[in-house]
């Protein structure tokens, strides 16, 4: 749709490097630009903002995610500068900053996985818990306590506003505060324990293992390079029996997202003996 919107401003070359798939969040767009075509980037601004109906505002993202806080910086390219809006999924409802706080429309078939396991009774710590979507879907059908972690505020905030707009079976805890130090606080507590932090999973593994009673599961989530995307589960399993501090059982794993060529998210389930 992108590039045919674009056909009359940009050349076949031009064309030819342009990135037609973009993030639409609510109504805001996120669109990635070549550096070749950034002089041309409020023009394909324009042409997604009318292109796309529900869209107010479209973004070029200009920095990826980084940080202790999982933050990017955005610049308005098109329509209104405002990086808050209101997303919904699987009968939830979510106010989410796409540039302040944490928040990916690419993990909703993982959300919905991990929804889908939790039963009545279980007590889960999401460590990473962002804007406290995993934690509210878990909550959303099962009579479940989840500890909602997150040491943005931002991010914190925006959990407590979703759960208050939300009407939940179970309940969510939000928690403003450092992964680890909130995991040790709740030793031995969790049935099931989120780790959504794959570039640095390893680091936090034994305040997962710390959080998580004997006989519980800890979804591990990693970056994993894989010639082929078919051994990116098994090498991903492979690694976390490398790195795991306690007796594990693999329950299986699965290829989440391709996030680079040859470099994919994975998660692996996990569970673990004290």
């Amino acid at each position: 749709m992108l590039k045919e919107a674009l056909k009359e401003a940009l050349t076949p070359e031009e064309s030819s490097e342009l990135i037609a798939a973009f993030d639409q969040i609510g109504g805001i767009i996120i669109v990635r630009i070549p550096d070749s075509l950034l002089p041309k980037k409020r023009i394909i601004g324009r042409a997604l903002l009318d292109g796309v109906k529900a869209a107010r505002s479209v973004f070029y993202q200009a920095s990826p995610v980084g940080g202790d806080y999982r933050t990017r910086s955005l610049e308005v390219i098109a329509g209104t500068d405002d990086t808050r809006t209101e997303y919904k999924e699987s009968g939830c409802r979510f106010l989410v900053d796409v540039e302040n706080a944490f928040f990916s429309p690419r993990l909703s078939t993982e959300r919905g996985r991990i929804a889908g396991l939790v039963c009545d009774g279980e007590t889960i710590v999401n460590m990473f818990a962002g804007v406290g979507m995993f934690s509210i879907m878990a909550a959303k059908e099962k009579k479940c306590t989840v500890y909602s972690i997150d040491i943005n505020e931002t991010a914190n905030s925006l959990c407590e506003h979703n759960i208050g707009i939300n009407r939940l079976a179970g309940e969510v805890i939000p928690i403003h505060g450092d992964a680890a130090d909130a995991a040790r606080e709740l030793a031995g507590r969790s049935d099931r324990t989120l780790m959504l932090l794959p570039e640095r999973s390893d680091e936090f593994l034994d305040d997962a293992v710390a959080a998580t009673r004997d006989g519980g599961i800890i979804h591990y989530y990693s970056h994993i390079h894989a010639d082929k995307k078919s051994d990116a589960g098994r090498l991903s399993e492979e690694h976390y029996l490398d790195v795991a501090p306690a007796r594990s059982e693999i329950l299986g794993s699965r290829l989440v997202r391709a996030v680079g060529p040859r470099y994919y998210q994975t998660v692996v389930d996990a569970r673990i003996s004290k």
